[in-house]
């Protein structure tokens, strides 16, 4: 087996990002941290499960992603996250939700996983967190500048109801990791602020396992888009029903499932990995933050329809 990893930084991507060099530079260089993050554990030997939970605190800790310290807000003007892990090789899951406060959401639901009870939310999962002594910041930490004016501006479009004309990148994003470890052992993780102005108490697909995460003995997926179609759709695991039932291959699957979710008016993509062969990370949207790193520890990045490229 050889050990590969694959991240996405959402599918709500930065429209200007294909004019403003220093963006794209940004964004290419916490794409290219992630990965890093993540090959660091898997050419230590580490698992896939250790692998992606480090991948997307990376990404977490990256304001310019929708997750963690970059997370949109509410319609009450504050963050609430939710996040996901599952391991294939025996479909151990944790996940959170509804939560602020945790600096990296991610790893409170690595923590659920190892205690098992699946799935924590708000104060309950908050009172987890704090009891397994993991770090926490104010809210202020996760309030950027950026978030606040697509706030302002989504409250406002609401008030002198406009349509909604905005990009992927204003309505929502996510960010997520799948990794296949040197003794073929596979794994996903997804973290998301979810949508800009989003009602408080939403959750979209991230923690939902089987909608927006999930990881067997045959594949580990991540998707990142609109939740309520992903979920409707159960599209991570109908991706692995997919391989398990019929002569697909997973390129030939993630892509039909990606159409098949535009058809229904869910714009976004998936990233996915089985126990042989490259990750696929197809998308229906203008773009998707991606990225791959192999055994040879060069991380690869692309933002909209451009190929993979070497990252610094």
């Amino acid at each position: 087996m050889t050990a590969v990893l694959a991240i996405h930084g959402g599918a709500g991507v930065r429209a200007e990002a294909a004019q403003d060099p220093a963006l794209r530079a940004a964004i290419h260089a916490g794409l290219a941290t992630a990965l890093r993050a993540g090959h660091a554990v898997l050419a230590g030997g580490g698992g896939a499960l250790d692998a992606v939970v480090a991948a997307v605190c990376a990404l977490e800790d990256n304001p310019l992603f929708n997750a963690g310290r970059g997370a949109v807000l509410t319609t009450d003007g504050r963050p609430e996250m939710d996040a996901a892990v599952m391991r294939g090789t025996d479909r151990a899951a944790g996940a959170v939700a509804s939560i602020c406060g945790p600096r990296n959401p991610v790893r409170v639901a690595r923590a659920v996983l190892d205690a098992a009870p699946v799935m924590l939310v708000a104060e309950g999962a908050l009172r987890f967190a704090c009891t397994a002594g993991l770090p926490f910041e104010p809210e202020s930490y996760f309030v950027t500048e950026n978030r606040q004016a697509a706030l302002g501006r989504e409250m406002e479009r609401r008030e002198k109801g406009l349509p909604d004309d905005r990009d992927d990148y204003s309505k929502h994003g996510t960010v997520g990791a799948v990794a296949r470890d040197a003794s073929g052992g596979l794994a996903a993780a997804t973290s998301t602020g979810g949508l800009t102005g989003k009602a408080p108490g939403r959750v979209g697909d991230t923690p939902v396992f089987g909608s927006g995460t999930w990881a067997d003995d045959t594949v580990a997926v991540s998707c990142t888009g609109d939740g309520e179609v992903f979920i409707r759709h159960a599209a991570a695991h109908e991706l692995s029903a997919r391989l398990r039932y019929t002569a697909a291959t997973l390129a030939e699957a993630a892509e039909a499932m990606a159409i098949e979710l535009a058809k229904a008016r869910g714009s976004g993509g998936l990233i996915a990995v089985g126990r042989e062969g490259d990750p696929v990370l197809p998308f229906n949207s203008a773009g998707m933050y991606r990225g791959i790193i192999g055994t040879d520890g060069v991380p690869r990045v692309a933002i909209h329809r451009e190929a993979l490229a070497f990252a610094q």
